[in-house]
């Protein structure tokens, strides 16, 4: 369901990933201007579609290929 649905909208600052140290899933920085958004849309191409891509989206932005992933945490 995450490939060519919509950009899914983090919660993370984008900020360049540290290649020195590779860790599984990191934190991005504490303040930016732009979220992370993870995937791809049904307006790019299928090498694009990657979930583990990464785009740096403005909180300001409203589009069509934009989107959030609910989610909550089983008690």
């Amino acid at each position: 369901d995450m490939h060519g649905n919509v950009f899914e909208w983090t919660a993370d600052w984008y900020g360049a990933y540290l290649t020195a140290n590779p860790v599984v899933d990191p934190i991005g920085p504490a303040t930016g201007s732009a979220r992370v958004g993870r995937g791809g849309s049904w307006g790019y191409a299928g090498p694009s579609l990657l979930s583990a891509g990464r785009s740096n989206l403005l909180p300001s932005n409203r589009w069509d290929s934009i989107g959030f992933r609910v989610g909550f945490q089983k008690q």
